[in-house]
């Protein structure tokens, strides 16, 4: 339950501060200052990619350092603010407002990106001026509940737990990489909400329930109360569960499980540990570039992993490649319109296409795998020639390092993220090239299902009890078993209680989950056999639609723990 803060699409959306006359000359200074950090981190940009990438590539930010220098841009915001005496963040939002109106009517795609350029040039500039001004507008003490078109995952990584309470946007599904980084931080979200930014304003009341998927706008004072008492309680009983954090992860029969984290950094991997999680069982490295304002290079890789590795349970740490693409991308490698990006050049497919800027990631982990107990995981495979090219890669980046006398991993398991049906199909055969298997859940249901989990159209197609991925879960972990290699679950699923009995009872025994599922994971653990989950998993797979799964496994969890629903995120 909090008030609304509207983002208009990653420039904040608020109304113009007038100035007084004593001010002036210093809201030009800061104006000036902002533009010269924005200067700075293009020329790092352009400097580190030129060198790592190539010219071509560094081209977008030359662009955007030529849109920053144009006069025209620094005259508009200083005439405004001198003339009209408004604020220069109110300036630049108009200056996109008209240009926005300007290039709206033509269809030329070279103008249209073009518009894209100016639109980054002044996000940029917006950032650097809001740095100083957003603690006044999200007070420590007054959370608030962020209300845009969408949030991208760049964007929901500077989220602060303790200023935003909740998270609403018109795009997206609860699978969406923003939605799964949101419920990372403790923040509920709730996506899909068409229609959205022309009915919530800046100060409107909202209680978001991220559980339900249910939002309310001003609500009534019984609505108010009823909410206010489920946040108390769910406060209470997950409070309550952090007592098992050192407790084994054991069934009640004596079996014992493994329960990691996913993490986009050392202080993830630090809440991992605090969670009770053993280790970690993804390490999302993309969000590392993410937020770097140009390109890491190998050093600066070597020191963000080691410092997840030194930070992460027992040291352990499964660090995945690059997964950019699809929702999330970095202006060096392009960003290309593509009808299906999700199913386009993206992942292990663009880092493959830039071999250097691909092996200095390698060499980067595989120096810091001297630092703990460290698995090496590529995204999204397709087939088994990628395995094997991949596999050739790593040896030619192990034969350079050893050949320069550079200390690293030597021996380190390598894996496939299995979230592509053409691979689970292979199963057997990929089995024989790797060492062990992730299932990544969230984007094997939409290829499962041919359906963008971000379209709020079709994404209540992407279901954890679509009854094809019980039946495709089953084949992947039995013949994972059956060749002794170890398999992770490490999508959403791996944290709702409502999945955990099918999946454990078909034979998984390593979940990976956002650490804030670990506790209730871990209770729900402790009360459960293998013969009460060996006979819900062949109760499922007969099963034939969504409906009847997600009502038999509803009920088994509320006959088996009850206060542990409230904590189900399955919605």
């Amino acid at each position: 339950m909090a008030r609304a803060f509207c983002l208009d699409h990653g420039l904040l959306q608020q109304d113009a501060f007038p100035l007084d006359a004593a001010s002036l000359s210093g809201e030009v200074s800061r104006f000036d200052r902002a533009c010269a950090a924005v200067a700075r981190e293009l020329d790092d940009s352009i400097e580190r990619v030129s060198r790592q990438l190539g010219e071509e590539e560094a081209a977008i930010f030359r662009a955007h350092r030529q849109l920053l220098r144009d006069p025209t841009l620094s005259t508009r915001v200083k005439t405004a603010i001198l003339e009209r005496k408004i604020d220069a963040a109110a300036a630049l939002r108009e200056i996109v407002q008209d240009y926005d109106k300007l290039f709206g009517q033509i269809a030329d795609p070279y103008l249209q990106e073009r518009m894209a350029d100016l639109r980054d040039v002044i996000g940029r500039i917006l950032t650097q001026l809001n740095r100083e001004q957003l603690p006044a507008h999200l007070n420590p003490n007054e959370p608030v509940i962020l209300v845009a078109e969408e949030i991208l995952p760049s964007q929901a990584l500077t989220f602060d737990r303790h200023l935003v309470a909740g998270i609403v946007t018109e795009t997206g599904g609860a699978t969406g990489h923003a939605a799964i980084l949101a419920r990372a931080l403790g923040i509920p979200a709730v996506s899909g909400l068409r229609g959205l930014m022309r009915e919530v304003h800046t100060g409107d009341l909202i209680a978001v329930d991220g559980r339900e998927g249910h939002v309310y706008l001003n609500p009534g004072p019984e609505v108010e109360a009823a909410y206010r008492k489920l946040q108390r309680e769910y406060t209470d009983f997950a409070g309550k569960l952090i007592e098992n954090r050192d407790l084994p992860p054991i069934t009640a029969d004596g079996i014992r499980l493994e329960l990691l984290a996913n993490v986009n950094g050392p202080a993830d991997a630090a809440t991992a540990g605090s969670a009770g999680a053993t280790g970690v069982g993804l390490y999302r490295t993309e969000y590392l570039f993410l937020t770097h304002p140009s390109v890491p290079d190998e050093e600066e890789q070597l020191a963000a992993y080691r410092a997840v590795i030194e930070a992460a349970p027992n040291q352990q740490v499964t660090i995945r490649t690059l997964d950019l693409g699809g929702d999330k991308h970095v202006p060096y490698l392009g960003h290309r319109n593509e009808a299906n990006p999700f199913m386009g050049f993206r992942s292990i497919r663009l880092s493959s296409a830039y071999p250097e800027f691909f092996q200095t990631q390698l060499r980067a982990i595989l120096r810091a795998g001297r630092y703990g107990n460290v698995s090496l995981l590529f995204p999204m495979i397709s087939t088994l020639e990628e395995v094997q090219r991949l596999k050739k890669i790593v040896d030619r980046t192990r034969l350079a390092l050893q050949r320069a006398g550079t200390p690293f991993a030597e021996e380190m398991p390598l894996g496939i993220m299995l979230e592509v049906p053409a691979a689970a199909l292979c199963i057997e055969a990929i089995l024989e090239e790797v060492d062990f298997i992730s299932i990544g859940s969230n984007d094997l249901i939409q290829y499962l299902m041919a359906a963008d989990r971000d379209n709020p159209h079709v994404a209540h197609l992407c279901e954890p009890f679509s009854p094809a991925l019980m039946q495709l879960l089953n084949r992947v972990i039995r013949a994972c078993n059956e060749h002794g290699k170890p398999v992770t679950l490490c999508g959403e699923m791996a944290g709702w209680p409502r999945c955990f009995l099918p999946l454990f009872g078909m034979g998984l025994r390593r979940l990976s989950m956002s650490p804030a599922f670990v506790p209730s994971i871990k209770e729900v653990v402790r009360h459960t056999t293998l013969e009460m989950a060996q006979a819900v998993a062949q109760r499922v797979l007969t099963m034939h639609t969504v409906g009847e799964i997600r009502g038999y496994l509803t009920r088994k969890v509320r006959e088996a723990w009850p206060h542990v629903s409230l904590l189900d995120m399955s919605h």
